[in-house]
């Protein structure tokens, strides 16, 4: 099953209510993802040369404070910082591999969900519903935002198991369906230097999107290659700090609906997780097409 969301606006007077627009839509998916849900929101951008890192930690009293110290201590910089549940966001005057590998040494413990100017990724185990309220989704700003509820039925329910997955700068994915040659991909792409967390297929399908992308490839060019190499069923959406990009496989057996207004962009496996959204009764409302790449991006 599974269900995806994302929503980007055009109008930037609408990002002050991103989460708030986001909520309804991630929990309308609850039936599709009752075991687990995240999302990956993108706002609150940092300069060129520094980084945000998404960081999590099992134990919610995790002395963020200690370890944002040791970390500007070993980087030569002071880092601003705050904690959301389980999640601390560290914004360093540093590049995203030299501050991941940091935390890496010296935190081996903590997790790195994410890594970029933009991106803040948040997922759990849960009811999505549970999940808006413990991360405060609704009081959340950004640009661009998207989702995913889980419904595992070929792993454990965990966290790290969970979607959004981010294997690059920014980069990060949502997935409804399943790869079959995930197993092969992922040992050509370890060769190419893309590390991964888990043996989720859709982290192969980052992943690989991810190396397509430092290869020289466009976010559209690099959907194209994936749409020759990826074996199996999906619906894909895509987001990276300039947009988003929804594409479904050539056979397009996995749910999928657009909505496009004057002010956004939205993206749902149903359409009843469209229906709260301001003005989605003269929205443009279409199913995307199979094999057929859609992107959006913004001039930054």
């Amino acid at each position: 099953m599974c269900g995806i969301v994302g929503l980007y606006l055009k109008n930037k007077a609408l990002e002050n209510q991103l989460g708030e627009l986001f909520a309804p839509m991630l929990i309308a998916m609850t039936d599709r993802g009752p075991d687990s849900a995240g999302f990956a929101i993108y706002g609150d951008e940092v300069a060129e040369g520094e980084t945000k890192l998404t960081l999590r930690h099992s134990d919610e009293s995790y002395d963020w404070a200690t370890l944002a110290a040791k970390l500007g201590d070993a980087l030569g910089c002071s880092i601003d910082w705050f904690q959301n549940n389980k999640v601390a966001v560290f914004k360093v005057a540093a590049v995203a591999d030299l501050a991941s590998s940091a935390v890496a040494e010296i935190a081996p413990e903590v997790l790195v969900l994410s890594a970029g100017r933009s991106i803040e990724i948040l997922k759990e185990v849960g009811l999505p519903e549970s999940i808006a309220e413990r991360f405060n989704l609704p009081g959340m700003k950004g640009s661009h935002i998207i989702g995913h509820t889980r419904m595992a039925t070929e792993s454990a329910v965990t966290m790290e198991g969970s979607h959004p997955f981010s294997t690059g700068e920014d980069l990060c994915l949502v997935h409804n369906g399943s790869f079959s040659n995930h197993n092969r991909m992922r040992e050509e792409l370890k060769r190419c230097g893309i590390q991964f967390e888990t043996e989720n297929d859709t982290e192969v399908a980052a992943g690989y999107l991810t190396w397509r992308l430092q290869e020289g490839d466009s976010l559209n060019e690099a959907l194209e290659s994936g749409l020759e190499n990826f074996d199996g069923f999906y619906t894909l959406t895509i987001g990276t700090r300039n947009g988003f990009a929804v594409v479904r496989d050539p056979i397009a057996c996995k749910p999928a609906v657009l909505a496009e207004t004057d002010d956004y962009v939205a993206m749902a496996s149903e359409y009843q997780a469209l229906t709260t959204l301001p003005g989605i009764e003269n929205a443009k409302v279409w199913e995307p097409e199979p094999a057929t790449i859609y992107v959006w991006e913004r001039d930054q």
